[in-house]
C-alpha cells in the first residue's frame, strides 16, 4: 500500500527558504506522478507543484513560479519541494500527493479519489 510521509515545514522569515520532503513507501516512484498541495486557513486546497509519472515534466501554479522547484530522487524514493524567497502568502499546511500514471497538470488541477496524501506539514512565513 502506498504511503506518503511529508516533512520539512517550519517557521521562516520572509525571503527565507525551506525544503519539504515526501518519502514514499509501499511503491516505487517510477509509476507515480507526485506533487504538493497547500491549504491556508479559510481557503481551499490548491495545487502548488507537480511532476509527471512519465517524463518528469513539471507544473507550477503561477504564484510560485521562479521561487519553488520540485524534484525527485528515485534512489531515495523521495520527492522534494525547494521553496525560496518565501512570502507570508505561502503560509499554509503543505501536503504531498501521488497518483499513478498521471501528468503533472492533471495531478495538480484535477481532483481525483485515486490520489494518495501525506499527513501535511506546516509552513509559516512571518517576521
Amino acid at each position: 500500500q502506498l504511503r506518503l510521509a511529508d516533512s520539512g515545514g517550519g517557521l521562516v522569515q520572509p525571503g527565507g527558504s525551506l525544503r519539504l520532503s515526501c518519502v514514499v513507501t509501499g511503491a516505487t516512484l517510477d509509476y507515480y506522478a507526485m506533487g504538493w498541495f497547500r491549504q491556508a486557513p479559510g481557503k481551499e486546497r490548491e495545487g502548488v507543484s507537480c511532476i509527471s509519472s512519465s517524463d518528469d515534466s513539471t507544473y507550477y501554479t503561477d504564484s510560485v513560479k521562479g521561487r519553488f522547484t520540485i524534484s525527485r530522487d528515485y534512489a531515495e524514493n523521495t520527492v522534494y519541494l525547494q521553496m525560496n524567497n518565501l512570502k507570508p502568502d505561502d503560509t499554509a499546511v503543505y501536503y504531498c500527493t501521488a497518483r499513478g500514471y498521471t501528468a503533472a497538470y492533471s495531478l495538480c488541477e484535477s481532483p481525483s479519489p485515486f490520489s494518495s496524501w501525506g499527513q501535511g506539514t506546516q509552513v509559516t512565513v512571518s517576521s
